[in-house]
Formats: structure tokens, sequence, C-alpha cells
């Protein structure tokens, strides 16, 4: 494998331009800027809100500066509260290039577009001659979700990516799962694989705090389409969720735009602290993967048994199909078959070596059925996190 090498040293799979809008105002202006180029390496995210957010500027920069990001152009519409002469200099400062086109200072659309456009494709040359060097396995971060979960989820894809994952781990890579709201029931269980003592009373924290949030909604993530497809508890959602961490020792625990400091396995806390409050979701898939992608996830591995079509902007998302039916109607959109196993045509063993070797094939560069298809899914919300503690990552 050969990555894009960074001037921090890490080092990318892919080396895409990235547009981000900085308030709603300002996405129209910036979509149409990518769309002639899509094809081309030019993706799109943002934030939608017009007021201030730590959350979110964190995330813009972990995005802004992962090492599958070459260059940047931020679009501002010019009065809203994100600061983007800061999220510029930090952006800069890591020797991308990068600037900022600020609609009310530019001529309005059409002129803001062209001015876009021009400055994406001088961006595209340049960073198309960025050195490339060596990655090894160690080097990679490998993330994982579900999403259209049923039945079939938690017997196939998900112990299948289990497999997967101890592998990368034994291999020296850096693994996150994470969705704390589909793991409740399996709180105890996780705190049993602490691989410290004092991490055990935070994963249980972690899981506590996911039930309360859910129960202040008044829902939690257990969708009709889950119940339709078979499950029949949160329990039974949870213990499928769960399989997908393996069973390797959890290493440490996360907030968005962590990056985890040395090889092994660790759990991303997606649920706000605090009390619930106005603009704070429920958590869904599309959030969880640029969660995912803010920690340096190279590339995510996502499971669905009902189905799932969505990818992300900046790293891979790999479909792994827990369902043999479902696979069938959408085996466009899917990567891997899991499903297989449940006709005895494979064991979690194989599956999880097939992911595992698929992972290391998208890594050097092999594109995934949703880049095939041009899928850049994104969503960045309000939510607001507490710096962790100590106990949480490994000294």
């Amino acid at each position: 494998m050969m990555g894009y090498l960074r001037s921090d040293g890490r080092k990318g799979i892919r080396n895409v331009v990235l547009v981000a809008y900085l308030v709603e105002c300002a996405h129209h202006v910036a979509r149409e800027i990518v769309y002639p180029m899509r094809e081309h390496g030019v993706h799109l995210l943002g934030f939608p809100g017009c007021y201030p957010n730590a959350y979110a500027h964190r995330m813009l920069k972990q995005l802004a500066t992962h090492p599958n990001v070459g260059a940047v152009l931020l679009l501002s519409l010019g009065c809203e509260g994100f600061n983007r002469g800061g999220l510029l200099e930090e952006i800069r400062a890591t020797g991308r290039p990068a600037d900022v086109l600020v609609i009310q200072e530019s001529g309005g659309t059409r002129s803001t577009i062209e001015s876009g456009r021009a400055w994406v494709g001088k961006a595209r040359a340049q960073i198309d001659t960025t050195p490339r060097a060596e990655l090894r396995v160690d080097e990679l971060i490998v993330g994982t979700v579900c999403g259209g979960s049923d039945a079939t989820s938690g017997i196939t894809a998900n112990p299948a990516v289990g497999r997967a994952f101890d592998r990368l781990v034994a291999a020296g890579a850096r693994c996150i799962f994470e969705e704390t709201g589909e793991l409740i029931g399996c709180e105890h269980i996780m705190a049993a694989r602490a691989a410290r003592p004092e991490l055990a009373p935070t994963l249980l924290a972690c899981v506590e705090k996911a039930a309360n949030y859910y129960a202040t909604l008044g829902h939690s993530s257990f969708a009709p389409g889950n119940a339709e497809g078979g499950l029949t508890t949160q329990e039974e959602k949870s213990m499928g969720a769960y399989c997908k961490s393996g069973s390797s020792p959890i290493a440490g625990i996360l907030t968005p735009g962590d990056v985890p400091p040395r090889s092994g396995l660790y759990l991303l806390d997606v649920v706000p602290d605090g009390e619930v409050r106005w603009g704070f979701p429920n958590i869904s898939d599309i959030q969880e993967i640029g969660e995912l992608i803010a920690c340096g996830a190279h590339l995510t591995l996502f499971t669905t048994g009902r189905g799932s079509v969505v990818g992300s902007a900046i790293s891979p998302v790999v479909k792994i199909c827990a369902n043999p039916e479902t696979y069938r109607r959408l085996s466009e959109d899917m990567d891997v078959n899991a499903g297989r196993i449940l006709g005895g045509g494979a064991t979690l063993d194989d599956v999880g070596g097939e992911i595992f070797d698929f992972v290391l094939r998208v890594a050097a560069g092999e594109q995934t059925a949703s880049e095939r298809l041009g899928h850049q899914e994104f969503s960045l919300v309000y939510k607001s996190f507490e710096p962790l503690g100590p106990s949480c990552l490994p000294t």
C-alpha cells in the first residue's frame, strides 16, 4: 500500500479537495462549485448552523486536516457566527492549500461559483503532485457502524466485522466502534473488557448517558424498520451491534475529533454531554460516519441487513450486507455478502478474512461500491462534549 504523505507524517488513502460550507446559506454555492468536479476527487460537506458551536468547529478542523484531504476551500455567506478566519489558519498551518470565499464580498452566487471552480481546479492540479510513501497496516484507522439492521445483522455481518477488527488490532491498526445508544444492556460486558481497571466505570457511564438521553427524547435508536426486519428488543439489537467490536481489549474511549493515540480498539462516544437541548439530534448513521472520520478513520465498515446505500465524503465506506435477500436486491451497492453465512456457504472467519483483505485493497486504492456510485453523504449538527479524563486513553 502507498499513502499520500502529509506534513504531520500521517498518510492518506485518498487525496481529495474538500469544499466546506460554513452555514446553510452557502450550501447551494458550494454544491454548484463541486458538482462538475465530483468525479475528480472533489468532495462537499459543511455545517448548516448560523450560530457558533465549538463541536462543529472542531469537527470541521479535524475533517479538513484529515490525511485523506489534500486541499480545502471554505464557503462563507459572510454574516454567520462561524470563525472562518480561525479555521482557515488552522488548515493552512498544516501546509495544505486552503482559501475562503465570502459570498457577500465576492459578487454573489454566479461570481463566487466561478471563482470557486477556478480555485478548485488549480488546487486539484497542485495536490496531484503530493508525494507517496509506503503505508503499513499499523498506520490504518478503521471505524465501524451499522444501519438498517435486521434479525440477520447480529448473526452474520456484525460478528464478521468483529473478526476483521480482531485481525486488524492484532496487526497494529487502530479500530473504532461506537453507537453507545445501541449498546444498552451490554455495558457490563464491555466494562469487563477494559484494558485498565480505571476505564471500566467510564465505559459504564457512557452507556448510562446514552440511555438517559434517549429516555429524555422519548425514543431510542430502535427504528420501525428494525422491527419489520425481525428484531424484537433493544437488548437484541444491542447484542448484535456489540458484536462488531470483536474480542480485543478496549483500549480507550474517544469523543468526536479525538484521534486514537496508539494501536488498539476504542469506543467512540457520540451522545452529547449535558442535558438534551434545542438543536441536539437523535443520532444518525451519517453523523456517526462523519464523527468516525473526524477521529482519523481512513475508511468505515458499514453493516446492514435491511439495506443502506449511503457513503461518505472524505473516507470510503465499505458496505457489508448481512441478509442474502437484501444482497440479491441491492448487490450493486454492496461490497461484501456476509449473508452467505446463513446458507452455510461461508463461516464467520471466512467473511472476517474477506473483510480484512478488502480493507487492505481499499487502502491500496480500490474503490468501494459507494465511491463508484458517487455517494458523498454528510451531516453535521449542534452538539457539546466535555474533555475526556485521563482514564479514557492509554498513556
